[in-house]
């Protein structure tokens, strides 16, 4: 029951804590999930973030669930998702009515600027993060570079973008392997 109510807490904590989505979210995951309670590895985040991109849903939710069910198994996946989602729901529900009446206020727009600047260097540091851990030699380069030039200007989906690095990778792991060489 303890591990239930960590989970639910740490998920709570991220969720109310965090702003500007899922990859904002990664240096809280970082010491919660991987240094605090080891519930996960950091190529275990990497990878359930990649798996959060190509499935329905919001990364951030889709995480939660998989490091829950890993740990305590359905029942944890839905507590860490019902963790993970409170907070927006009881803040949302406050303020709905509310922001109407206050979102042309200057003092409001720029504590939201403010806001914004600061998820932006947030989820720069959990890009940083995901580069120096997800592109190891110049295959892994050469994927990146790729996606980040097809996502910056054209109009593909991220999703296909995904499928397509992760079809890549796969192919350069089994070329790997065909060469006798150990998969990195």
């Amino acid at each position: 029951m303890k591990k239930l109510w960590n989970l639910y807490v740490s998920w709570f904590k991220m969720g109310l804590f965090t702003f500007g989505g899922g990859y904002a979210m990664l240096p809280m995951i970082q010491r919660e999930v991987i240094e605090k309670y080891h519930w996960a590895t950091e190529d275990e985040i990497m990878d359930y973030y990649a798996i959060g991109q190509v499935t329905p849903g919001i990364i951030a939710v889709n995480t939660a669930t998989f490091v829950g069910y890993k740990v305590k198994g359905v029942i944890g996946g839905i507590v860490s998702t019902l963790g993970v989602v409170s907070p927006s729901i009881v803040i949302i529900s406050c303020i709905c009515g509310l922001i109407q009446n206050f979102s042309d206020l200057p003092a409001v727009q720029s504590a939201l600027r403010g806001i914004q600047v600061a998820v932006c260097v947030l989820m720069t540091r959990a890009v940083i993060n995901l580069y120096k851990k997800g592109v190891k030699g110049i295959p892994t380069f050469v994927i990146f570079a790729a996606a980040w030039v097809l996502s910056t200007f054209t109009n593909i989906s991220t999703v296909i973008l995904v499928i397509i690095a992760g079809i890549a990778g796969y192919v350069l792991y089994s070329m790997e392997l065909k060469k006798g060489g150990e998969a990195k």
